[in-house]
Formats: structure tokens, C-alpha cells, sequence
């Protein structure tokens, strides 16, 4: 079973970074913050690598994500080796 931080160190809340500092923010402007940069992507950088640790509804959810949503086919995993 992997260790868990003491729960003093977790994150409870998002943090998005502004003017170089992190602050507390609600959980729909931290992920239209993340798919805005994800937007800004080209399908062609994007890739997405997986770990053979993942269950396979994982990493078909990750494959996924990165052919449909990227848009691109830069798909890896360490199950293949």
C-alpha cells in the first residue's frame, strides 16, 4: 500500500499560481484554468504516457483522453516493454 503524506502536508483545497504565488481557488476556476492551458497544446506536442501499474479501465481512460480530447496518438506505456 502506498504512503500517504500526514494529512498537515495534503492539499484540501485547488491552488492556481497568479503573479507567481499560489492562492486558493474554486474547484471550476482551477479546471477551466487547466483546460485552458491544455487548449493552447498542439495535438502534435501533446503526448501521454501510462503505467503498467494502472488498472486497464485507467489506462484506456488515458489513451482515451489523449486521442479524443488532444487529439493526439502520442500514446506510450511501459506495458509494452
Amino acid at each position: 500500500m502506498p504512503r500517504r503524506k500526514p494529512r498537515h502536508v495534503r492539499l484540501t483545497e485547488p491552488l492556481v499560481r497568479e503573479n507567481g504565488e499560489l492562492r486558493p481557488a474554486s474547484w471550476d476556476e482551477a479546471l477551466e484554468r487547466a483546460a485552458a492551458g491544455l487548449r493552447g497544446v498542439p495535438s502534435d506536442a501533446f503526448g501521454m504516457f501510462s503505467c503498467s501499474k494502472a488498472t486497464n479501465e485507467m489506462n484506456y481512460t488515458a489513451q482515451k483522453f489523449s486521442r479524443v480530447v488532444m487529439g493526439s496518438n502520442n500514446v506510450d506505456s511501459c506495458n509494452r516493454t
